[in-house]
């Protein structure tokens, strides 16, 4: 079955090797696939100039800047002010991605810390979604996120989302978004697809996270855009939906989030 022409992936890095040497050949073959629009993410504010040029280039492309948590110890410490000012582009949709990663760089986590609040106050002056990382760092995460939202609310998405029930219950509690990328088709993914199947389905996004993290059938190989149709397949009897049904789904929850990228 082809998808219909309202498939969004939320989460993408055509900046990066990979994908930036073949870029016009990776954003036709997407279209092909259905996929309309992509958010390409900056990691390191340094390499903000090149993303957004990306975006610029190209039709249905936009972008979001951050310093990624496994960044955060090796690059400067972003400012409130200067995320804000990045926030005048009209193809500028999310702050980050930003959040806390114990499973590489456990031994940065104050700095993580720091740095995603700093982009929390960032997204709470925008209006813009904040875009989390979490990995290994379920109780932390929670933590932050609950002071934080208590203190001030803001839009968010918990990008690649593969940590606890825990976590996705306290997320989801706060108003945010969960996304969902290749990872939930593999067999090993049991307990995250029960996730899925029990959150709300107004609160769920698609991705791919490209290069990394290809869905099955394409596992182990480079990801690209293209590839969040082969999720958004794998995850409608998981959702008792059709695959059109997810993708019309994931694409207006996308909208209701990332409003400056809506359709």
């Amino acid at each position: 079955m082809s998808m219909p022409a309202s498939l969004v992936d939320s989460h993408c890095h055509l900046d990066f090797p990979d994908l930036v040497a073949e870029l016009d050949a990776v954003v036709a073959r997407a279209r092909a696939a259905g996929v309309t629009r992509m958010v390409t993410i900056c990691t390191r504010l340094r390499s903000e100039p090149s993303v957004r040029a990306i975006a610029e280039a190209h039709e249905g492309v936009f972008y979001a800047a951050g310093t990624h948590p496994m960044h955060a110890h090796e690059e400067p410490l972003a400012m409130v002010e200067a995320l804000v000012a990045l926030a005048a582009h009209p193809k500028f949709v999310g702050v980050g991605e930003t959040g806390l990663d114990y499973h590489y760089t456990a031994e940065s986590a104050g700095v993580q810390d720091e740095s995603l609040r700093i982009h929390i106050e960032a997204s709470r002056r925008t209006g813009l979604p904040l875009i989390i990382h979490s990995r290994d760092a379920d109780a932390d995460m929670a933590r932050i996120l609950s002071e934080e939202h208590a203190a001030g609310a803001f839009p968010c998405v918990m990008h690649c989302f593969t940590s606890g029930a825990a976590l996705a219950e306290t997320a989801l509690g706060l108003g945010f978004y969960l996304s969902i990328s290749g990872i939930a088709t593999f067999r090993s993914a049991k307990a995250l697809r029960e996730i899925f199947a029990a959150a709300p389905r107004d609160r769920l996004l698609v991705e791919t996270d490209s290069p990394y993290l290809a869905p099955l059938p394409h596992r182990g190989k480079r990801n690209e855009p293209a590839f969040v149709a082969e999720t958004a397949r794998a995850m409608a009897p998981v959702l008792g939906m059709e695959p059109d049904e997810v993708a019309a789904l994931t694409s207006a929850n996308f909208d209701r989030l990332f409003t400056r990228a809506a359709g």
